[in-house]
Order: C-alpha cells, then sequence, then structure tokens
C-alpha cells in the first residue's frame, strides 16, 4: 500500500481519533475554555470560515475559532495576519500563538479536505497566480501543519514557503511527516524561527529538478538533425 494518499489518510484517522478521545477526558476544561471563548467573543461570531484552494486547487470551506475583532476590512488592508496584529483580540493573540484557534479544521480533516501535515491552504486569489512548478503544492491535500510551518511559516516569504512545500510534496513518506509532527511540538513551545538549512536544500533540490527537466527537454542529436 502506498503512503499517499491511503497510509497518509488512515494517519489523519489515527490521530484524529486520539485527539477525540482526548478531547472526552478532558470534557470539563474543555467546557470551561468553550465558555470563555464565548464570554470574550460575545461582540460577534465564535467561528470564522473562509474559501481555500485545496487539493487540486478545489475551494473547500475552511474553519477556525475567531480571533480578530469584528471589522469591515478586506484581505489587502488587513495584511498579513500574526498573533500580535494589531486587530486581534487578547484572547485571540493567545489561541494564534498556540495555533489553538486552528482546531476547528479537525472537521476539514474529518471530511478530507485537509490532513494533518501538507501545505497551509491558501486563498483562491493566490493560487490563480502560481506558475506551473508552483502549482504543485497543491498535488496534495492541504495541512495543519507541514513543511514550511516547522521551518519559518510566517518567518517567511510567500516565494520561500512555497519552495520548502514543493520540496515535501516531492519527499512526503510516512517518516517525514512524523518528523515534521514532532518538530511542530517544538514549534509551538520556541516560536518560529527560519530554518536556513531547510531553505537551502530545497532551493538546491529545486534547481537540480529544473536542470533534469530542461535536459529533458532538449531534442537528442538525432532529433536534432531531422528537424534541420
Amino acid at each position: 500500500m502506498n503512503y499517499y494518499p491511503y497510509g497518509k489518510r488512515l494517519l489523519d484517522l489515527i490521530l484524529l481519533g486520539a485527539i477525540v478521545l482526548l478531547m472526552l477526558l478532558t470534557a470539563p476544561l474543555l467546557l470551561i475554555f468553550f465558555a470563555v471563548l464565548l464570554v470574550a467573543h460575545a461582540d460577534g461570531p465564535l467561528f470564522f470560515s473562509q474559501i481555500r484552494a485545496g487539493l487540486h486547487n478545489r475551494p473547500f470551506r475552511i474553519y477556525k475559532f475567531r480571533t480578530l475583532k469584528v471589522n469591515n476590512m478586506d484581505r489587502l488592508s488587513m495584511g498579513h495576519v500574526r498573533h500580535n496584529h494589531s486587530m486581534a483580540t487578547p484572547i485571540g493573540q493567545f489561541l494564534r500563538r498556540l495555533k489553538i484557534d486552528e482546531l476547528p479544521q479537525l472537521w476539514n480533516i474529518l471530511l478530507g479536505e485537509m490532513s494533518f501535515i501538507g501545505p497551509r491552504p491558501v486563498y483562491l486569489e493566490m493560487t490563480a497566480e502560481y506558475t506551473s512548478e508552483q502549482a504543485e503544492r497543491l498535488h496534495v491535500l492541504p495541512g495543519l501543519t507541514g513543511w514550511s510551518q516547522i521551518n519559518g511559516n510566517c518567518e517567511l516569504t510567500w516565494d520561500e514557503r512555497i519552495r520548502l512545500d514543493l520540496w515535501y510534496v516531492d519527499h512526503l513518506s510516512f517518516w517525514l511527516d512524523l518528523k515534521i509532527l514532532a518538530a511542530t511540538v517544538g514549534v509551538l513551545s520556541q516560536g518560529e524561527l527560519i530554518n536556513q538549512d531547510a531553505l537551502a536544500q530545497a532551493d538546491s533540490y529545486l534547481e537540480i529538478r529544473q536542470e533534469d527537466q530542461h535536459a529533458c527537454s532538449r531534442p537528442s542529436a538525432k532529433e536534432a538533425i531531422l528537424e534541420t
């Protein structure tokens, strides 16, 4: 059985089951948590949703806990939203710092629209401008965490994130996913730091891959003669 997609889906379901069991065991604490969220966000909805690009650029609705103040600002005016964004509520900053705001995406994972590990889902407007190479990051399910997320995430430029995602897509394996899961714990405790080694590795790999593709697209000596 190939790891992707069947083994990866099995890993998602195992992790999902473990989290559901943990939530049942900690139900009283979860009730307190939701009560605090409801009080803190009494001025608006508890949840936030958006349409994002999924597998093969198929649109789907992603869910999060709302972390920003109620506003009418468009995405362009909002800018890049980090945990310390001026529009983030006090509890929203806490949720974003520990990535707790992403927990509702467990529903997306259950539906098979997302995986625990994969490139972050982005806006359709962004994927519309992808090159054919960049679009390869859409060949796998988007994820809660991933290779670019543990190697810099919001500290990276979008171009750097895409390069790391492309490396991940070509090297996807069970062991790599386990490595990403383990590293995610470190990111949650220490914060996001750029991994220059991972970036250099991705750049080197993509450069070699492009050279190989270019060489394959060149006509052979015999074909060149026939064309003349």
